[in-house]
């Protein structure tokens, strides 16, 4: 199969697997807090890249002449955004519901231009500038400005956008001197479950009969939505450049307000499908644009 082809396909999966598991998170807090959650999914999801680990890259690593502590540095950096950027995710889904909490989180997008700028010294594209505008209206549509406890959830959503960019853009830059997906994402789960461990053991009751109670939910989200999903995540960006995989990734925000809807009964009205539809318009647009210049 064409490495281009493979890279999309990656992504799209990617983009149904996530959309899917807000549902999942949703679900499954009824007996446990959100560290714990966000803790048992991501070591579930480092159990199940393990094997692939071991039997796939294991081998090669060793037999290259690595810079192991930069390599450990990107990678603590990048646990710490995958542990709190999906507890954050968890947090918001107490206070909001599926479709607010999942399209906030995709403005993660068009967060990544300023993350570059700031930390890389990249140029920031014009079209970020009325795509944040498109995104402001479209999250007032989408936000209940009379209800405190939704705006709270929102808030804690658009937050976590922040660190799903600063993810997007520190896999690209690892990725280029380690090119080991698996391994990557297998050691970011691990590292993302202790991280959140730690505080979980504080702040909440972690028993393990309760995280039982959550089964069905963590193995999906583990397995799924942590495991398979973040290594199709890192294919994905193997091959594409950041533009065009970032708009596949952003479906992501619509196939879970649309599941969030179906199997929820999670209503959305006129006004925050139409808010919905700004903010992915505003995401496309902002990725599309840099594009149609080039070409």
């Amino acid at each position: 199969m064409n490495k281009k082809l493979f890279s999309l396909s990656c992504a799209l999966m990617t983009a149904f697997i996530w959309g899917t598991a807000f549902v999942a998170q949703d679900m499954g807090m009824d007996h446990i807090g959100p560290l714990t959650f966000t803790s048992a999914r991501l070591f579930l999801g480092f159990l199940t890249l393990l094997p692939f680990l071991i039997l796939i890259d294991f081998k090669k690593i060793i037999q290259n002449n690595y810079d192991f502590k930069k390599i450990l540095t990107y990678l603590l950096f990048i646990g710490f955004l995958v542990a709190y950027g999906n507890a954050l995710q968890q947090y918001a889904l107490l206070y909001t519901g599926v479709a607010n909490t999942a399209v906030f989180t995709v403005l993660y997008v068009v967060f990544v231009p300023f993350v570059s700028y700031f930390f890389f010294s990249k140029n920031i594209h014009w079209s970020v500038w009325p795509s944040v505008i498109i995104c402001f209206l479209g999250g007032l549509l989408l936000t209940e400005l009379d209800n405190v406890t939704v705006r709270l959830g929102d808030s804690i959503a658009l937050f976590n956008a922040l660190f799903w960019s600063f993810h997007i853009v520190f896999i690209s830059r690892l990725l280029r001197f380690f090119n080991f997906p698996i391994t990557i994402a297998a050691l970011q789960c691990l590292i993302g479950s202790i991280f959140t461990f730690i505080p979980a053991s504080i702040f909440e009751e972690v028993i393990f009969s309760n995280i039982l109670l959550e089964y069905r939910e963590i193995l999906y989200v583990g397995i799924l939505s942590s495991g398979f999903a973040f290594l199709l995540q890192i294919f994905g960006q193997q091959n594409l450049s950041p533009a065009p995989v970032a708009i596949i990734f952003s479906l992501e925000g619509a196939i879970a307000a649309i599941a969030g809807w179906i199997i929820l009964d999670q209503f959305l009205n006129n006004i925050k499908i139409f808010g919905i539809f700004l903010i992915i318009l505003a995401v496309i647009y902002s990725q599309i644009s840099p594009l149609y210049k080039k070409n």
